[in-house]
């Protein structure tokens, strides 16, 4: 077996003339080759792009030369390979035609506005497109509650800022063993819920799109709501289909959170998978005037892990 190829660098010099005038010269620079050799061109585009220039006009390099010698980069490439890529868990359920999210409340119709067939006509020939459309109430799926949902003079859902959506630091209350359906305000006691998205995993979504999921659903208790605003928590979800109790007309946990100005969101899946502190929680809806609530993708962001 022959011994493998020493790694190939590149020595170079050069020069950078910009658009808008001036420029740049560089000696006795080096970069890391792939194979025996580099051509001129290549080797410019490279240097422009490892050093983010813009507006370059022309580029001369100059005294050229390979030299054998090991890759500098490929160590912080290893330092970055050793830890995993950050778990994202999708903790949202899929809009379908015809499913029911909530008991009362129409199914999406979703369909084509323009089909691939109908756009070859508009088309050069093997150029076609589909366009759909989807007819819904802004309770569908995983969707988001903002304080303009109960609150006539609260937040809408285009006015809800991106730092109250994205890449919130979560805690999970794994309440799926309780005896009962009331979540009370000692469920959240153990944790500290201080700008904290606090997500309730009840493991009620196992009966998404069955008959069950409507009827007799865990619930936070309306101590509880108040809890989580007095401890100063940003966002409060649930996996279930209400985090208030539907049996009557009142709607406590709603009114003490949204007004308080926390989001709500309802019907999540997977949270067993998120663990009680660590992760982080994203739900982002489209930004729409005039809705107090609307569909969202939320997900759970688990950071890499060094491999040991």
């Amino acid at each position: 077996m022959s011994p493998a190829s020493p790694q190939k660098r590149v020595q170079f010099d050069f020069e950078i003339e910009f658009l808008n005038g001036g420029g740049i010269q560089g000696q006795g620079f080096r970069l890391d080759i792939e194979g025996e050799d580099i051509d001129d061109s290549a080797l410019a585009q490279y240097i422009v792009q490892d050093l983010r220039l813009l507006m370059v006009g022309r580029v001369a390099i100059l005294n050229k030369t390979i030299i054998a010698e090991p890759h500098k980069r490929s160590r912080a490439t290893a330092a970055v390979e050793d830890k995993a890529a950050a778990t994202l868990i999708d903790l949202s359920h899929t809009i379908e035609d015809g499913m029911i999210t909530y008991k009362g409340l129409p199914a999406p119709i979703i369909c084509d506005h323009l089909s691939r067939e109908q756009s070859r006509s508009l088309y050069a020939p093997g150029t076609e497109f589909q366009i759909g459309k989807i007819t819904m109430c802004s309770n569908t799926s995983t969707y988001i509650d903002s304080p303009f949902h109960r609150y006539a003079d609260g937040t809408d859902i285009a006015g809800l800022t991106l730092n109250t959506l994205v890449g919130l630091d979560a805690v999970v209350v794994h309440a799926d063993g309780m005896s009962g359906r009331k979540i009370p305000a000692e469920a959240f006691g153990a944790i500290d819920v201080r700008g904290k998205a606090v997500l309730v995993h009840t493991n009620w979504s196992r009966h998404w799109r069955t008959d069950q999921y409507f009827e007799g659903h865990p619930f936070l208790t309306a101590e509880a709501a108040e809890y989580l605003k007095k401890g100063g928590a940003k966002l409060v979800g649930i996996d279930s289909y209400n985090i208030d109790d539907t049996t009557g007309g009142h709607r406590p946990v709603h009114t003490t959170l949204l007004g308080a100005g926390i989001p709500i969101v309802e019907h999540m899946r997977g949270l067993e998978l998120v663990p009680a502190t660590g992760a982080t929680f994203t739900a982002v809806p489209p930004k729409v005037k005039g809705m107090g609530t609307f569909p969202v993708r939320a997900f759970a962001t688990l950071p890499g892990q060094r491999v040991t």
